[in-house]
């Protein structure tokens, strides 16, 4: 038996720590098989082997900083930093503080939940051309359409211009009524639910009908330069080799592109290949294009999200195992 004394003498940082009825402290003692409890500012940390206990002080150690940074502590917050105290790297989580993105038009601060988040908004602020690829919920286009807010508000661009393809999620939707824009809006719609946010709707309404703001399908794209302007690519998994090459090729002077993906959620035909994927080989170690790849320690959506994108990419490789077994 092992066990460990933490003072917290700071009443509102210690409810903070544990969390309404101890489900912030519940989380840390179910993944180190510990029991934590507290009497007076006295944390006690008792679990069967010092390893253990020495684990869960520093996720509960990680959190007292988050508090004392500002942070609000959340179910999400407890779970990465447990799984940043697994992989010994607690003290990169520090790395984040400080750093707000951007302030949507609720006053909400927008920063990097996860050290994959941060490091993907220091990308896209030194880089011409940034990749992000990764699972659902990782905040690939809601940090870029954040970056790209900021870059317009500080008069660094003078458009923001968000697109992606018009690929049909494995559904055939068939006739849609409207005009082009009717048809295609359905496609767009989380795009606009970002700028939403961050401007609010009159303010978007309004930028949009000025030219500041295009919302428009990828096919749009063709033929064009893109000069003074912040050009987001969503979806790029469902770009063909010919679109991404078109994309990219769009780009013109004092402008960034930040060209986001999930190449686990492919919804092209099977016979064409997604440019996205060879986009990524084609222009590895190129100067001043960057290249950010998140895990699932990276998703910030509930928690069976996580678990979904884990227990999806152990059952593929599971099955890459077998097939390789059943070739050999």
């Amino acid at each position: 038996m092992a066990d460990k004394t933490l003072s917290i003498s700071n009443t509102e940082q210690l409810r903070a720590v544990f969390g309404d009825f101890d489900k912030n402290i519940n989380v840390i003692q179910k993944a180190f098989s510990v029991t934590i409890f507290a009497r007076g500012s006295e944390v006690k940390i008792v679990g069967d082997d010092e390893f253990s206990v020495s684990k869960a002080e520093k996720a509960v150690n990680s959190l007292c900083e988050s508090f004392l940074r500002g942070e609000t502590i959340d179910e999400q917050n407890v779970r990465y930093a447990v799984a940043m105290v697994n992989d010994g790297a607690e003290n990169e989580i520090a790395s984040m503080s400080g750093d707000c993105v951007c302030v949507s038009y609720s006053g909400k601060p927008i920063k990097p939940k996860t050290v994959g988040q941060k490091k993907y908004c220091d990308m896209i602020r030194s880089h011409t051309i940034t990749f992000g690829v990764g699972p659902a919920g990782t905040g690939k286009t809601y940090l870029a359409v954040a970056l790209a807010v900021t870059a317009f508000r500080q008069k660094q661009v003078q458009r923001i211009i968000l697109t992606r393809p018009a690929v049909e999620a494995g559904e055939k939707l068939g006739f849609l009524p409207g005009d082009l824009q009717n048809k295609v809006d359905p496609y767009l719609r989380p795009l606009y639910d970002a700028l939403f946010e961050m401007f609010g709707q009159e303010s978007f309404s309004k930028l949009s009908e000025h030219g500041a703001i295009e919302v428009a399908p990828l096919a749009y794209m063709r033929g064009r330069t893109l000069d003074d302007s912040f050009i987001i690519l969503d979806e790029a998994q469902n770009t063909t080799r010919e679109q991404m090459k078109m994309f990219l090729t769009r780009l013109g002077f004092n402008s960034k592109m930040v060209i986001t993906g999930d190449i686990t959620q492919i919804d092209l035909p099977e016979a064409k290949k997604s440019g996205l994927i060879e986009a990524l080989k084609v222009l590895r170690g190129v100067e001043d294009i960057a290249q950010n790849r998140f895990t699932e320690k990276d998703v910030v959506r509930h928690k069976l999200v996580q678990d979904i994108v884990r227990a999806y990419d152990e059952y593929h490789g599971s099955s890459k195992s077998e097939r390789g077994a059943w070739r050999s």
